[in-house]
């Protein structure tokens, strides 16, 4: 009985075989390497027939033909033959990449649609069968926890962020050689590119995962598709930090490719992936923070309310927050009248482009700040680095007890409707946590007494962002008490905080932005998964000038 926990030969059900020898008509050659001679059976439907001698190499061969032929009902069931001759590739696809050191040869119609040699190695192998016009697009991941019981070691190539896709049917994940489907490793996957690709996307990635078959049970799923871990929060954990460490290393700032030297059937970015940075992603601190974000945005006309008067009317703040926390909460809302971006009321017409002698920078149309590396020329959406490297800070804040609030002598009053007054008792420790205290005022009033200092001083509308936040909680997948609505919300506040387009920033401004690249985790992309920057490489300008 034992041997059931031990299974680790891939095999073949013998009722698989029947099953199909029972509906098609099959063919069975086989020789053994110190056979004469090989033997052949064959079987239609129900009738199998004795076994006889043939010629034929060492090996076996299986062939069956005119599926459903004796079941005309059971054919009507299958879909056309390209879409049958598609699933038929793809399983054999999923079983050349699990067996590098094995040749596959597919043909479809007289064409070949698979073939790979024998003898490759993994990389080799995975990169012959999806493309290599991917290759530079992939990157490599490893991890190594295996022991003789529940430990696990994995090696694989996970895309970047630019390739990722609409259906997470380009993820392949390989244990001990055979294809699996398993919910634990696709959200360690999910998570391990959280913020770097939109939520409707799912990562492009092929993960080969050894471990020992007293780790897992293989026997819960007719097809063996599916498995259950023996401790699947350790493989969740592995996977997951296997994949996030190697993007945090890697340059995920997709490349813009002119269309005339793009392929008909390639996106627009994603084109190289360079070395990891020289130095890599550490946390903010306040200081680095304070250089930008002391910085009060100008208000900007059309607004609901006059926050000078509402600032006036303010009562004191909650309870006073550690010298750490102060620092850091000061820097964050701008507090510090004499920091370098103050806000500006001679601000540049959107046409206007104003270069920064001190790096050599542009900012185009008060929206986008144009850069250089040692690759080519770096295109930076100001909004979507500004909003990152917010949302990444609060994460961390946040992590230290409730935000910083300022208290209103006079609630602000927010119309909304039943419904969501009735549902304010569930939004209650989400509230308190990022400083925001909300109060029924009539049946559809609702009095907002006390609002984030961080928004207060970055001129967010108390109205707008309440309104949106009760929008935002009367989705069915919002559950206030779990962690993916505190980053939702977290991502509301960092986006309606940071810089717009439009805003004009000074040359120190451009300066403490760009810092921003390097100093903070994931900033290639925004928090909903869109990219902050561009780049055009040398190479490509050389294209467009006709110098190559």
């Amino acid at each position: 009985a034992g041997d059931l926990d031990r299974i680790a030969t891939m095999g073949f059900r013998g009722e698989a075989l029947a099953a199909i020898s029972s509906v098609s008509r099959v063919r069975v050659q086989s020789r053994t390497a110190r056979g004469d001679g090989a033997m052949v059976l064959e079987a239609e439907g129900d009738v199998v027939r004795d076994a006889v001698p043939g010629a034929g190499p060492i090996g076996t061969s299986v062939a069956a033909r005119n599926l459903f032929f004796n079941t005309p009902a059971r054919r009507k069931f299958l879909r056309t033959p390209a879409t049958e001759q598609a699933r038929c590739v793809e399983v054999a696809r999923a079983l050349a990449m699990a067996h590098p050191a094995i040749a596959f040869r597919v043909t479809t119609d007289g064409r070949v649609a698979l073939d790979v040699p024998g003898e490759q190695s993994p990389r080799e192998r995975v990169l012959a069968v999806i493309g290599r016009e991917l290759e530079s697009q992939l990157l490599e991941v490893s991890a190594d926890r295996f022991d003789d019981a529940r430990g696990l070691t994995l090696w694989g190539l996970a895309g970047l962020p630019a390739i990722a896709r609409g259906t997470n049917k380009h993820q392949h994940v390989f244990l001990n050689g055979r294809l699996i489907r398993d919910k634990t490793i696709q959200h360690a996957i999910k998570e391990a590119y959280r913020g770097l690709i939109e939520p409707t996307k799912h990562p492009t990635c092929v993960l080969m995962i050894e471990m020992s078959p007293e780790g897992v049970d293989v026997n819960v799923h007719p097809g063996k598709i599916e498995v259950r871990f023996r401790d699947s929060s350790m493989v969740h954990q592995t996977v997951l930090r296997a994949v996030r460490d190697r993007l945090r290393e890697a340059d995920l700032t997709p490349t813009f490719v002119p269309r005339a030297a793009r392929d008909a059937d390639r996106g627009q970015l994603g084109e190289h992936v360079l070395p990891m940075p020289t130095r890599p992603a550490d946390p903010m601190d306040a200081e680095r923070f304070a250089t930008f974000f002391t910085r009060t945005v100008p208000e900007r006309a059309g607004s609901v309310m006059d926050f000078q008067s509402v600032r006036a009317a303010a009562g004191e703040t909650a309870a006073p927050a550690s010298p750490a926390e102060t620092t850091s909460e000061s820097a964050i809302a701008g507090r510090d009248a004499d920091a370098d971006l103050s806000g500006r009321s001679d601000a540049a017409p959107a046409s206007e482009i104003e270069a920064t002698p001190s790096r050599g920078t542009l900012q185009v149309h008060n929206s986008y700040v144009i850069t250089q590396d040692e690759a080519g020329v770096v295109i930076v959406d100001q909004h979507a680095l500004h909003e990152r490297a917010m949302f990444e800070h609060l994460l961390r804040r946040i992590a230290q007890g409730p935000l910083e609030r300022q208290s209103l002598l006079t609630p602000v009053a927010v119309e909304t409707t039943e419904s969501r007054i009735a549902g304010l008792d569930a939004l209650g420790s989400l509230l308190d946590m990022i400083g925001v205290e909300l109060v029924p005022l009539g049946p559809r009033t609702i009095g907002v007494r006390a609002f984030p200092s961080f928004l207060f001083e970055r001129n967010v509308d108390p109205v707008v962002f309440v309104t949106e936040l009760l929008e935002k909680s009367e989705d069915e997948s919002f559950v206030p008490d779990h962690e993916n609505a505190m980053r939702d919300v977290l991502d509301m506040m960092a986006c309606k905080a940071a810089v717009k387009a439009g805003d004009h920033l000074s040359g120190n401004e451009l300066d403490a932005l760009l810092d921003l690249r390097d100093a903070v985790e994931r900033s290639a992309s925004c928090p909903h998964g869109r990219p902050t920057s561009v780049r055009l490489t040398i190479k490509e300008l050389e294209k467009l000038f006709h110098r190559s």
